[in-house]
């Protein structure tokens, strides 16, 4: 997993939230504790910046679909969870009004059979963190669209996934 410093200063909510993920075991106890079939089919953190995380799924008996090949719902999980830890990231320990986030839509293709590692990385991170500022900002919702592309081993593109995301402030 790598972990690292951006050009621009973190705040100290993403600079805490990637400390607190960095240390050995504690994606594992997050997910066993509130996304138990993330932890259960194998998702692990790869990658996670300021602007780019990534999460591996490998293709194995639990989550394979009749095909033998990834199911689509797994992919689906990972690529998700590869949206919201930017978007967690974005909104932990802010400070003043806290900001609520929900998927909204996904829409996905798939271009080839998912077996091996397939690592699902979202670069969307800066478009995140500008709607999550305004929505703490102004107190409307804010609605964005991130991607998160599924690759193989060898580089080649297995899924695309897009989610449309809300984000509010509270008051």
């Amino acid at each position: 997993m790598t972990i690292s410093a951006e050009p621009r200063a973190p705040s100290p909510g993403e600079a805490a939230f990637r400390t607190t993920l960095s240390r050995p075991g504690a994606l594992r106890f997050f997910l066993l504790r509130k996304l138990p079939l993330a932890w259960l089919a194998g998702c692990r953190l790869t990658v996670l910046e300021a602007d780019v995380a990534a999460i591996s799924l490998r293709h194995g008996w639990l989550n394979q679909n009749p095909f033998r090949s990834l199911y689509f719902g797994a992919q689906a999980m990972a690529a998700e969870l590869s949206t919201g830890l930017l978007v967690m990231q974005h909104i932990w320990q802010r400070p003043g009004p806290g900001v609520s986030m929900l998927v909204t839509g996904m829409s996905a293709t798939f271009s080839k059979k998912a077996t091996g590692r397939i690592t699902f990385r979202c670069p969307d991170g800066a478009q995140i963190r500008a709607a999550v500022q305004e929505a703490a900002h102004t107190g409307t919702g804010q609605s964005f669209e991130v991607s998160s592309i599924g690759t193989d081993e060898a580089g080649g593109v297995v899924a695309t996934f897009r989610f449309q995301w809300a984000v509010k402030g509270r008051a």
